[in-house]
């Protein structure tokens, strides 16, 4: 009924050659993953291993013109080379307390709840019953970053 997407790899390689500096200059950081869970990349939609490097970056992740145009923070793992794409709940879902927003085609909202990662399906099923919502977008609830893309299985 629905499948997970993650961001493409290739749109952050380039970061990971930058300078501390050339990073600095775009507010992006390089992090030293230092628990687990905690560094929820959103290529693989996996928690980056301690000791893994990862970029913290502002990126725009509702690009649709729209008075819900959104940007925000995400983590993107360096290990991270091919992204998300299936149906079932990524691991980086699961364990976290998920803000789910659905949109129709033009980037309006339609509607919008909470759930445990434990319970992401049922949320899914009711977002997706609507036949106005085109797409979901899920984040982390406490920190309100964006997490993945949700689409209807086609």
């Amino acid at each position: 009924m629905f499948h997970f997407r993650g961001l493409q790899a290739n749109s952050f390689a380039a970061y990971f050659a930058m300078s501390g500096a050339e990073l600095a200059a775009q507010g992006t950081h390089i992090m030293i993953a230092d628990e687990k869970p905690g560094f929820p990349c959103r290529v693989s939609l996996a928690d980056a291993e301690l000791g893994e490097r990862v970029l913290l970056l502002n990126f725009e992740h509702q690009p649709a013109r729209s008075p819900y145009r959104a940007t925000g923070p995400i983590f993107v793992r360096e290990a991270a080379l091919e992204p998300y794409d299936g149906a079932e709940v990524p691991p980086a879902l699961r364990p976290r307390l998920l803000s789910l927003r659905a949109y129709d085609e033009a980037g309006m909202m339609v509607d919008a709840d909470v759930a445990e990662g434990s319970q992401i399906e049922g949320l899914l099923e009711r977002l997706f019953a609507r036949i106005d919502t085109a797409y979901v977008h899920v984040h982390y609830a406490r920190r309100g970053c964006y997490a993945a893309l949700v689409e209807r299985d086609s």
